[in-house]
């Protein structure tokens, strides 16, 4: 008789006031996950009012956290009037469902959480094309949970069939709105593509701001470009990618994009969804990495974005590093150079101003000198790229083995050689001339 309610259970519509939960194994502190969890739900419009912790070394199967932190938590609800729950972590679809049914109130993961955020800051079609299909993708997975007070009719005399029907029903049905949303995505990205390809016929060279998300990126762009893109100290202020063209000293020009900042596991979704978009940062000629110096975490972060983007391929991409907010640090504006005289990073406050000369003079100096020197190794089966090579003249000399290998000494922009791996899509490596 108990089981019956929690069968035809309900979900809460809607939740503003909510609990936090975090799993403590170790692993991250969770004095620090707490905080970036409470900007999360702010972000998303929710009141905090209550945060519980639980330490143990492996999640619950049934519940994630303990059935005594489930019991506490169902307490704690009654007593704060909290009607949703956010978990700081990834949820399967029955820990999910059997911590709703338990307490009573909505539940969500870090990724229905962050994929609600984006649901509410999309604007333009492309967003919300690409929220959207993350939605669903992470939807398709819990459909069971949306049909609950259909499970009495799985079994028993009279009562077969329906349930599962409507089930099958639905996941038809999105599966056939993802096919949809994949191939306007998919029109999208052609769409792109076909811009890139009349920037590099003019010869733009692509500077991508990227870093952890609230880092001031978007306040950066504005700077750079005299914009008035959206910005807020709100985690994902921005998601939609905007391009502009930016004026540099020596009479260098570039188109500068403003993209989506990185967060802490980033759902899987959101990076296959937003593709198209963050494929302005996989064909960038330089990244201006974006990091927050008043940022405690700042190394954490850094190290965040960095995987984030060697997952998406651009791991390889020459990139400045930008400190931001030395007015919130109290440092001053100023650049440094590595081992070769290359600039390498450079402190600058994007709100009052300070160092966006220095900044641009170094985007400059990266795009404009940068240069590579050395030797090439093709075989006969890669004449187009010896072709191209040729036509930007930049081989100084070739030996051709009695193999048919082609051995090019070829001295060219460092943009240019990154260009031509991502346009060829090779993989040649490139020699010091002295090797």
């Amino acid at each position: 008789m108990d089981a019956a309610p929690a069968r035809l259970f309900a979900r809460p519509e809607g939740g503003g006031r909510a609990i936090l939960v975090q799993l403590d194994s170790g692993v991250v502190d969770s004095d620090e996950a707490f905080v970036e969890l409470a900007a999360l739900a702010e972000t998303a419009g929710a009141v905090v009012v209550d945060k519980l912790v639980n330490r143990r070394t492996a999640p619950d199967p049934r519940y994630f956290i303990g059935k005594g932190k489930v019991d506490e938590l169902t307490t704690r609800i009654y007593e704060t009037g909290a009607n949703l729950v956010l978990v700081n972590h990834g949820l399967s679809p029955v820990q999910e469902r059997n911590l709703e049914q338990a307490l009573g109130a909505r539940v969500l993961d870090r990724t229905g959480l962050i994929l609600d955020i984006f649901a509410l800051r999309a604007h333009s079609h492309e967003g919300k094309l690409q929220v959207e299909l993350a939605q669903l993708r992470h939807i398709a997975s819990r459909l069971v949970r949306g049909w609950s007070h259909l499970e009495r009719q799985k079994g028993g005399i009279g009562l077969r069939g329906p349930g599962e029907t409507q089930l099958e029903l639905d996941r038809r049905l999105l599966g056939q709105r993802i096919k949809q949303l994949e191939k306007r995505l998919a029109k999208v990205r052609r769409q792109r593509e076909q811009g890139r390809q009349a920037r590099r016929k003019r010869e733009f060279v692509t500077v991508s701001v990227v870093g952890y998300t609230n880092t001031g990126k978007s306040t950066l762009f504005n700077r750079l470009t005299v914009s008035h893109v959206y910005t807020a100290d709100l985690l994902f202020a921005t998601l939609d990618t905007t391009l502009r063209r930016i004026e540099l000293p020596g009479s260098e020009q570039a188109i500068i994009a403003d993209t989506v900042g990185f967060i802490r596991e980033l759902p899987h979704q959101l990076i296959a969804a937003f593709r198209s978009t963050l494929e302005e940062v996989v064909q960038a000629d330089l990244l201006l990495h974006v990091i927050d110096i008043a940022d405690p975490l700042r190394e954490q972060r850094r190290w965040e974005v960095e995987r984030v983007l060697a997952d998406l391929g651009a791991g390889d991409i020459p990139a400045l590093l930008v400190f931001n907010k030395v007015d919130l640090s109290g440092g001053s504006a100023r650049l440094e150079r590595d081992g070769t005289g290359q600039t390498a990073a450079v402190w600058v406050s994007a709100q009052t101003g300070e160092g966006m000369e220095l900044l641009r003079a170094a985007i400059a100096e990266r795009i404009g000198r940068a240069r590579v020197h050395g030797r090439v190794r093709l075989s006969p089966a890669e004449g187009r790229l010896r072709a191209r090579l040729y036509a930007l003249g930049e081989v100084r000399c070739e030996h051709i083995s009695e193999q048919g290998v082609c051995e090019l000494e070829v001295d060219l922009p460092q943009r240019e050689w990154a260009r031509l791996r991502r346009q060829e899509g090779f993989s040649v490596e490139l020699w010091p001339s002295d090797h």
